[in-house]
């Protein structure tokens, strides 16, 4: 196994924050009262209960690199998760960006931002 790191993201309830992640193909594979675990092939979130998170001032955040931020970005779509600059959710289409890399982004219900970055070839 590589070196990896795990995004720590706060959640107000666990369980709309699995339902949310479940209609993007995220599947559970840990749950107690204090921690989650959702897994999507090779993408890990883990969640820490947060019930008196103010979203619209949060900061958390992770970045996805993604071998296929198109595909990504499309079952976000399919999700119907909104395309948008206020509310949440919602998603931002990637681009391509100064750095050269094509780069989108999801605000989650709980506000957390996680950056969509296509892997280079």
């Amino acid at each position: 196994m590589t070196d990896h790191a795990t995004p720590n993201l706060p959640s107000r309830d666990f369980e709309t924050t699995a339902r949310f992640y479940a209609a993007l193909g995220f599947e559970q594979g840990w749950r107690d009262n204090g921690w989650m675990i959702l897994e999507r092939g090779s993408l890990t979130l883990e969640f820490f209960p947060y019930p008196d998170l103010d979203p619209d001032s949060s900061s958390f955040g992770s970045c996805l690199r993604l071998d296929d931020v198109d595909g990504f970005y499309a079952a976000c779509v399919a999700a119907g998760l909104p395309e948008t600059t206020k509310g949440r959710p919602r998603l931002h289409r990637p681009k391509l960006e100064a750095s050269g890399l094509r780069i989108g982004a999801l605000i989650d219900p709980d506000g957390s931002l996680l950056r969509l970055i296509q892997n280079p070839d």
